[in-house]
């Protein structure tokens, strides 16, 4: 039997300060200590009532050269050194609290802010760990781009991390580490962010790198430096000294602090991107040339195919007592019967507020047979018909008596289908109710397949006493 370990959070409060990548605002970042199974989430102290951003996949709204999350409004830039510094030595549970919208990217690594936690030191929580053990194999490939990232079983959460480029100073380049927790601060940590010198103008003019300088990140060469060329990097970067060309190839000479330091970077910012699942992994990740939008998939994809085992491994405050209905449990509450009932199972319901529902969309649905036959389309009628099922047990676990109780839906509008649904998608419906008042609920339905959205609508019902009972 496998010895349980326990969450981990910081024993006192660590700060590190410096000027924020992207965003170039001074900008302080603070861990502070937080109670078991709160997870890793950011405090924005500059913003009024100093909301907190939860570290999650779905929070995020932006990968450019980086990655971004926001949360009812308010942006964080940059969160990925951040979060590798917390998960790569272990902690689970800390607030992050930022005096600006982005953390300071110091010298393009992690290491300060692994130093910092370190020296603050860490306590062991009461609370076990709850590991999301990979037992199938989850992949993200992108062809074009010669990208492909997967997550295999293993006995241990274990990076391996390739990378190859045409540039001579890289060329192909290759890292692994085994035993995270016990090797990042020295193995990856350190690593810094690094960048190719055709890149920077155009980084420049999409609004991005507005701190960056030769102290923040490694400049890669990979063109030529004439004096014209020269002048102009000094005056974009504010170097007063002459700009050279080192021998290794980096902009002023900069030494690498690995052979491969490209690589573990990339590594480390992996480390990072895969936090936001918000739970501790055991699984082999091993990944080619990916970025922050391949990561961001690949935890999609995770979270997608490992749903019900996460929710399952969820502390049981968070979750509903009414999550994880399977059809057994909705034919107990809806008068729908065979072939009518278009949700197969709900996931989270938060009652007079939301619901998340399923439906798996088959080559066998009895539609199918007549509704294009030739080019199965599943009709528009029936994805909202599935809705008003979903927005039916979402309202009917708001009222007494729900099985006393029938819902027939009055009126529909806005509704647009955006993507034609066919078999083998799997649908997502995301529920909320606007307003019930008087017995008449308004409900805004969405329906997505992954992440896109493929049909939406406000549906009006009221709830009627039900015949026959």
């Amino acid at each position: 039997m496998s010895q349980i370990k326990y969450q981990r959070t910081i024993a006192s409060e660590a700060s590190c300060t410096g000027v924020g990548l992207h965003t170039g605002v001074e900008t302080t970042i603070t861990f502070k200590p937080a109670p078991e199974d709160f997870g890793i989430r950011f405090k924005r102290m500059d913003v009024e009532g100093c909301p907190e951003i939860k570290a999650d996949i779905d929070h995020v709204v932006d990968i450019s050269r980086g990655t971004t999350i926001e949360q009812n409004g308010v942006r964080i830039h940059t969160v990925e050194h951040a979060l590798a510094a917390c998960v790569g030595i272990g902690l689970d549970n800390v607030l992050i609290e930022l005096s600006e919208k982005e953390p300071p990217i110091i010298d393009g690594s992690a290491v300060d802010y692994v130093e910092a936690l370190l020296k603050a030191g860490m306590v062991k929580q009461n609370a076990p760990k709850n590991y999301l053990h990979i037992d199938e194999a989850v992949g993200y490939t992108d062809p074009k781009r010669g990208v492909d990232i997967h997550i295999m079983p293993s006995d241990q959460f274990r990076v391996t991390f390739m990378l190859d480029y045409d540039i001579k100073t890289l060329g192909t380049q290759f890292t692994t580490i085994d035993e995270v927790e016990k090797n990042f601060a020295t193995e990856i940590a350190p690593a810094r962010t690094f960048c190719f010198l055709s890149e920077v103008e155009h980084l420049k003019e999409e609004g991005l790198i507005k701190g960056g300088n030769l102290d923040g990140a490694i400049v890669i060469v990979d063109k030529e430096i004439d004096e014209q060329e020269a002048k102009k990097l000094e005056k974009l970067f504010g170097i007063k000294k002459e700009v050279t060309l080192g021998s290794n190839g980096t902009l002023g000479g900069k030494e690498f602090r690995f052979d491969n330091e490209p690589a573990r970077h990339k590594a480390l910012d992996l480390i990072g991107d895969l936090a936001l699942l918000g739970m501790p992994l055991q699984g082999h990740v091993i990944a080619s040339k990916s970025g922050h939008a391949a990561n961001v998939e690949l935890v999609k994809k995770i979270k997608r195919v490992y749903e019900k085992k996460i929710i399952q491994q969820l502390p049981s405050k968070n979750v509903n007592k009414n999550t994880m209905f399977d059809i057994n449990s909705i034919l107990g509450l809806l008068p729908h019967r065979y072939p009518f009932v278009l949700v197969d199972r709900i996931v989270d319901i938060v009652p007079n507020e939301s619901l998340t529902a399923f439906k798996n969309v088959t080559f066998n649905e009895p539609f199918f047979q007549g509704h294009f036959p030739n080019q199965p389309v599943m009709p528009g009628v029936l994805v909202l018909e599935a809705m008003c099922q979903a927005g039916c047990f979402l309202v009917l676990n708001s009222v007494e008596n729900p099985m006393g109780k029938n819902m027939f839906f009055s009126s529909l509008s806005d509704a647009k289908f955006r993507h034609p649904i066919i078999p083998g998608d799997r649908l997502r419906f995301e529920m909320k109710l606007v307003k019930f008042r008087l017995g008449t609920a308004l409900l805004d339905g969405k329906a997505y397949v992954d992440d896109k959205l493929v049909a939406e609508g406000l549906l009006k019902a009221t709830v009627v006493d039900r015949v026959g009972i």
